[in-house]
């Protein structure tokens, strides 16, 4: 090669490794992200890409379009049926597209929903007068009639809602006008507002409902429509869901109340805590849910976000299959209680946030009684109450939880912790739809799950939990069954004496200490991770991200 064409191929290389390099450094300024793509296929795309100047990038690299809000969370909504699902992350995704005839707002007072106003007649009687106006995002308007196609639905044993008993007591459903109802209930039933103020309680277009019960007449399970096909008056409607990868919600452009500040939000199904982290950081998500606690200092010392911290009305806990031997023994249900030191968990997994869990209340629940006495850890009486019961010897069973990362720990825990009374116990990680239904189905020994009392009231609180009328699905998944216990907690929901309804609810607390279902661990702290560009973000004390007025900013 002589001198001149040596040259030339030198050039000719240095040009290809300059556009290589500067075709590197391209696509909006993000890097790829360095963590380990998450399970079930969500990944994190590099800032190249190969579309034509002016296409949507938003839709397919993961970089968010420039009005549309992205969080990246946990797992996959169940459902988009209001009453036929249970989990949180359903309750977050269909309270933005579906409306409540009244609101819990942030300081737990009842504020106007589809309902404008309300009024005790009598002592069984609640009126209504709703707005006016209002349409579906299919176009068919909201009135009373609709009120009370939800309410029947919910009530149908055809349909058989896990969600049925926040309007059991409810008797007729009375259309007095097109925007008037009234609710007549069986007895007197004092938290009534609070559940109508139940996500779950979402009012779903009547035409939707129809198409629903055209289905299930077909021989189709109930809510196998409205699943997929959610009709609402809320602040967002559905655009697509891709099952386990993401969701996306449209502003819904006709609805009644202050119109969405973003055009488009994406759920984003990103499992692995570094990898929503690192989302944050790199501008392809702007909130991310839940943060961990040991990712707090991470992220309260990087400029670009911020941590919001929400105290909850949510629990923890570690249930007991009370159908299962040993755990049919309260006695084992007591030991093991025992044998877990909560202030280890509080310190060594949750890092000191949230606060110890005594029952099922939170302290702000209207209820709650901070004078009961918790079974405290004593490991010497674990092992007597073991004994007594015939398991001196100890025994083989399972602990359950999903795939959040604390609950992984506290399994891991247990684990170690009843080694120590010759328990040896197998950890088990199912995924998020499999651990609902299967627990639903009482096929578990031990799980790690939470349970949130959105209405604020000790009868969501504990009927849910723990009367036998719920057992399974709608949320008794320790499969309590106790005459006396479920005799208290009809009495607490049918006393209207706030006194009296205390005092009630008092000896239902105690009376689970007792029975020990379930171990209380705490009452969490609820960690997002937000963007800085991100303004008009709050949770609630339930649970759900509020996302009605949330702006982006350049």
């Amino acid at each position: 090669m002589t001198g001149n064409k040596r040259t030339k191929w030198w050039l000719m290389c240095m040009l290809v490794i300059f556009t290589l390099l500067l075709s590197a450094c391209a696509g909006g300024g993000k890097s790829a992200n360095p963590e380990t793509p998450p399970s079930g296929g969500t990944t994190t795309p590099s800032g190249t890409d190969n579309k034509d100047p002016g296409t949507d990038t938003g839709k397919d690299t993961g970089e968010a379009a420039a009005n549309e809000l992205v969080i990246a969370w946990l797992s996959d909504p169940a459902s988009m049926d209001p009453h036929m699902s249970t989990d949180q992350q359903s309750s977050i995704v269909t309270s933005h597209i579906y409306n409540t005839l009244l609101v819990h707002d942030k300081d737990l007072n009842f504020q106007p929903g589809l309902a404008e106003s309300w009024e005790a007649v009598d002592e069984l009687t609640w009126e209504f007068k709703l707005r006016q106006g209002v349409k579906f995002t299919d176009g068919s308007p909201f009135n009373a009639e609709v009120v009370k196609a939800n309410l029947d639905r919910m009530k149908d044993p055809k349909v058989a809602s896990p969600r049925a008993s926040l309007v059991a007591m409810i008797k007729e459903v009375k259309v007095v006008d097109e925007h008037t109802v009234q609710l007549i209930t069986e007895y007197p039933y004092s938290p009534l507002l609070a559940h109508l103020a139940h996500p779950a309680v979402g009012i779903i277009s009547a035409e939707a409902i129809k198409l629903d019960y055209g289905k299930v007449n077909a021989g189709e399970k109930a809510g196998a429509y409205l699943a997929q096909n959610p009709v609402g008056t809320g602040t967002f409607k559905l655009e697509s869901w891709n099952p386990g990868s993401e969701v996306k919600l449209a502003a819904n452009p006709d609805h009644w109340g202050t119109k969405a500040k973003v055009d488009r939000v994406t759920f984003k199904v990103v499992s692995e805590e570094g990898t929503r982290i690192a989302e944050l950081e790199t501008g392809y998500a702007h909130i991310i849910d839940p943060v961990s606690p040991s990712s707090i200092s991470r992220i309260e010392s990087n400029d670009g976000m911020s941590l919001n911290r929400q105290s909850s009305l949510s629990l923890s806990y570690i249930g007991f299959n009370n159908n299962k031997k040993p755990f049919n023994d309260f006695r084992v249900r007591q030991a093991l209680t025992m044998a877990i030191n909560k202030d280890e968990i509080m310190q060594g997994i949750y890092e000191g946030t949230g606060i110890p869990a005594v029952g099922p209340l939170a302290p702000d629940v209207n209820g709650y009684d901070p004078s009961v006495k918790p079974i405290e850890y004593n490991m010497d009486k674990a092992k007597e109450l073991l004994k007594e019961a015939g398991y001196e010897q100890g025994f083989s069973t399972s602990i359950w939880t999903n795939d959040n990362p604390e609950r992984i720990k506290i399994a891991e825990y247990v684990q170690s912790k009843l080694k120590e009374l010759n328990i040896d116990v197998k950890i088990e990680v199912v995924e998020w739809g499999s651990y609902l239904a299967q627990t639903a189905e009482g096929k578990h020994d031990m799980f790690v799950l939470g349970w949130s009392t959105v209405t604020a009231d000790a009868d969501y609180g504990m009927y849910e939990l723990f009367h036998s009328k719920n057992a399974g699905e709608p949320g008794n998944r320790t499969f309590t069954n106790d005459p006396e216990l479920d005799q208290l907690l009809d009495a607490g929901r049918k006393e209207n004496d706030p006194e009296k309804r205390k005092a009630i609810y008092k000896q239902a607390q105690e009376k689970l200490v007792e029975l020990a279902p379930m171990l209380y661990i705490h009452h969490q702290e609820y960690l997002n991770g937000v963007s800085s560009k991100v303004q008009g973000f709050w949770r609630h004390p339930n649970g759900i991200l509020q996302l009605h007025d949330v702006s982006i900013q350049p």
